[in-house]
């Protein structure tokens, strides 16, 4: 086991795509840069003042193999899928879907006093839950629990166990943590993290250091942090917001068309059959 704490081994720059019916995201896991962070497929930061970048939204469409996860900070999403649950997803709020064999779900965002952020991340299904009952969870903000340190920094648990304190997202299969930490100026955030697990932060707004680097990674930026049981954070001279995240690698092959990610291409053509003989969903 490697005790230490972690440094970043890598930074990676977001790039701008568009995705559903035209909405303007800023991806770093799933391009050309960084394709697979295993077990982490997917993540976007959306967020604009311009209704024209987001407005369209992502009309009714599949997903087989994955859970996908959205966090929301500002603005609304409007959510319906082919299990029957609809509604509305506010800031704060969190939405946590397993697709598993096959779902279809449409969210269409809706901005709040003009504004409209937040994350979405695809986090993969070992193989032999590819094929699992579709799950959904739906986590509204005020069962978040939130811890306010005496510098004023605000520590978020969606997922995983902070200092006795466990995050209302559970059962997910890559053991999850994922923590929105908003650092005071300075101020500096340690946590321990399993020595086996994929660990990464993603500075959304001001600076952080990691571990005993003297150099800031500055946001939007993904840091890959490798290389110990321990995660240590230091706020920039601004102050830092982030999403530290880590979850168990699966080490599985990964196939993967658009909202599929299988362990073979023959189950990839499987769930585009099913699509279109209307057996995709049961």
């Amino acid at each position: 086991m490697a005790n230490g704490v972690r440094t970043v081994s890598r930074v990676v720059r977001p790039t701008p795509v568009l995705e559903g019916a035209g909405v303007r995201l800023k991806r770093t896991i799933a391009t050309r840069e960084l394709d697979y962070l295993d077990p982490f497929l997917l993540l976007d930061h959306f967020g604009s003042d311009n209704p024209d970048d987001y407005l369209a939204g992502f009309p009714m469409h599949p997903h087989r193999g994955i859970e996908t996860v959205t966090y929301m900070l500002a603005g609304a999403v409007q959510h319906r899928d082919s299990l029957g649950n609809a509604g509305i997803i506010g800031a704060g709020d969190v939405q946590w879907m397993t697709a598993g064999r096959g779902i279809m779900h449409e969210e269409m965002p809706e901005p709040r006093d003009g504004r409209m952020e937040g994350f979405q991340l695809w986090v993969n299904l070992p193989a032999k839950l590819k094929m699992t009952q579709p799950r959904y969870q739906e986590v509204l903000e005020s069962r978040i629990p939130g811890l306010r340190r005496e510098d004023g920094s605000l520590i978020k648990v969606i997922a995983g166990t902070l200092e006795g304190i466990e995050g209302p997202v559970t059962e997910i299969a890559a053991e999850p943590t994922y923590l929105d930490l908003t650092l005071a100026a300075g101020a500096r955030f340690a946590t321990p993290v399993p020595a086996s697990h994929t660990a990464f932060a993603y500075v959304y707004r001001g600076a952080a250091r990691f571990g005993n680097a003297s150099e800031e990674v500055a946001g939007p930026a993904l840091a890959i942090l490798e290389g110990g049981d321990e995660v240590a954070i230091t706020a920039g001279e601004r102050g830092a917001s982030l999403l530290l995240v880590s979850g168990a690698p699966l080490g599985e092959p990964i196939a993967r068309y658009g909202p599929f990610v299988m362990n073979t291409r023959a189950e990839i053509e499987q769930a585009l059959r099913d699509l279109r003989n209307g057996t995709f969903v049961r």
